[in-house]
């Protein structure tokens, strides 16, 4: 059993003397005329009586949408080549270079990605604008809403996408899907939520393994789709597969209804649309956060710090993950699909044994040296990714991700310990559309880079995706170095 924080809760004779809305927003600090962001360390009494919470709802969401981004890429893909008078083959021959590439190919590839730019750019937009309010929201209004709004915007894409199929409608109407989604927060505030929502549910000790554990529900989930997705749309096209996407929304949003039970006091008039969400974003990054008791500028430099190493992490993770099968798939390695699969395989099972290895870890280590060890082994293999010219090499470099994954749930763990409980919400809001952001620049980094250092080193983005997390690797050694001495000396001094 999973126990909020008990020095986040508060008193019941102060819960008994708020029991009227007036009186509760005076408790939170948070009334109609207040003009600060909301700083209250006000949580729900009410603990989760399961282990299990938020994770299916974040499983069934990720399922979702693993299985929607490679099917909408492919019927874009098949409208387009349709429209165009293509009948080709989508792939090449590995090293039948000889062959000029047909006009037509170049052209449909150059469509889709373009149409795959437009969807990615447009959800990203309107989502940078929602989330961080959706977040702050969701610390005075509960989480639930959060974890229900958007997936129902999830479902109405879903819809929108399969009346495109049915009725063969121009591929332009997929954007207002996107948009819908967009608008209700998207994957990116169900992130948000289910990561703030288990701050709210677990103490300091228990909070590193619990966000693994959801970060473990992303990876599987992802990988169970990969394989579904690919085997079901050949045997019987996109159609059903999207009803099966629309489903598993609808399913998330229900169990979140029904069975996750609210870890933050509801404010009853709390309003979503404010400028004050956007002001406890703000006000969160611009002071260190309610929590900034007696830390002052290094308890906030601490707070960017962090939020760099994500950053920096995540971008080398999307980044990198792109350029996988693009390496296998050209000389000297010519991978087939059976092959590639098993690469595909190897670097999700490192979902498993990174948890595997943080849970014993914790037995000896504390959250910063695992974050360590994870990153370390991560840079080992991109080392060996650069240079891997056989096939036993290659799976030398699978190998050694076996870690790779520790690093971001310390990073989330150590970004929630350093707020105010009632601010995890704007936090993960935060580091929410940060990923996003991720997203874009890894994928735009990465797949510059690769084409364009070609011609003197095959693998040389490996090497400059191990150089980048020589960062985060020196800032979390040297943040933790420096806690060390600040706790030696408090002891000291006591």
């Amino acid at each position: 059993m999973y126990e909020p924080d008990t020095a986040a809760i508060l008193p019941e004779d102060v819960l008994d003397a708020a029991s009227t809305d007036e009186q509760l927003s005076d408790v939170l600090g948070h009334g109609e005329e207040a003009d600060e962001p909301i700083t209250s360390s006000v949580r729900s009494p009410s603990a989760c009586c399961l282990p299990v919470t938020v994770e299916p709802v974040m499983f069934l969401t990720m399922f979702s949408l693993t299985l929607q981004t490679p099917l909408s890429t492919q019927y874009l893909w098949d409208r387009i080549s349709e429209d165009l008078g293509y009948n080709g083959s989508k792939s090449t021959e590995c090293g039948n270079s000889s062959v000029p590439l047909d006009p037509l190919q170049k052209e449909v590839e150059t469509l889709t990605a373009h149409w795959n730019l437009y969807l990615s750019l447009g959800g990203f937009f309107v989502v940078l604008l929602v989330v961080p309010f959706l977040g702050s929201w969701s610390d005075i209004a509960g989480r639930k809403p959060v974890l229900i709004i958007p997936n129902l915007g999830l479902a109405l894409q879903a819809v929108v996408y399969l009346v495109v199929m049915y009725l063969r409608l121009p591929v332009a109407y997929f954007l207002v899907g996107r948009l819908l989604s967009g608008l209700s927060g998207d994957f990116i505030a169900i992130l948000a939520g289910s990561f703030a929502y288990v701050a709210d549910v677990s103490d300091k000790q228990s909070r590193t393994f619990r966000v693994a554990v959801l970060e473990a529900c992303l990876g599987l989930a992802g990988m169970l789709a990969s394989i579904i997705g690919g085997q079901w749309r050949k045997a019987q096209g996109y159609i059903n597969p999207f009803w099966l996407v629309l489903a598993t929304n609808l399913a998330s949003a229900l169990y979140a209804y029904l069975f996750v039970r609210e870890s933050v006091p509801r404010v009853p008039d709390a309003k979503l649309f404010t400028t004050r969400h956007y002001k406890a974003v703000w006000h969160l990054y611009s002071t260190g956060g309610s929590s900034n008791k007696a830390g002052g500028g290094f308890h906030r430099c601490k707070l960017w710090l962090y939020t760099l190493c994500f950053f920096l992490v995540v971008t080398v993770h999307f980044g990198s993950r792109d350029l996988y099968v693009l390496y296998e798939l050209s000389s000297p390695l010519c991978w087939g699909p059976d092959l590639i699969g098993y690469g595909s395989a190897a670097l999700h099972l490192a979902v498993l044994t990174s948890l595997l290895g943080l849970k014993i870890m914790q037995r000896c280590l504390n959250d910063s040296w695992m974050a360590l060890v994870g990153l370390a082994t991560n840079i080992v293999a991109l080392i060996v990714f650069s240079v891997a010219d056989t096939t036993a090499l290659m799976f030398t470099g699978y190998g050694l991700c076996f870690l790779f994954l520790i690093a971001t749930p310390v990073i989330r763990s150590k970004l929630s310990q350093l707020v105010d409980p009632s601010e995890q919400g704007a936090l993960f809001a935060f580091v929410a559309c940060v990923e996003s952001l991720c997203l874009l620049v890894g994928t735009g980094l990465f797949n510059s880079l690769f084409p364009a250092t070609l011609y003197f080193m095959k693998g040389f983005t490996f090497l400059v995706a191990a150089v980048i997390l020589l960062i985060p690797f020196g800032i979390i050694g040297t943040l933790q170095c420096l806690d060390q001495r600040r706790n030696q000396g408090d002891s000291t001094m006591s």
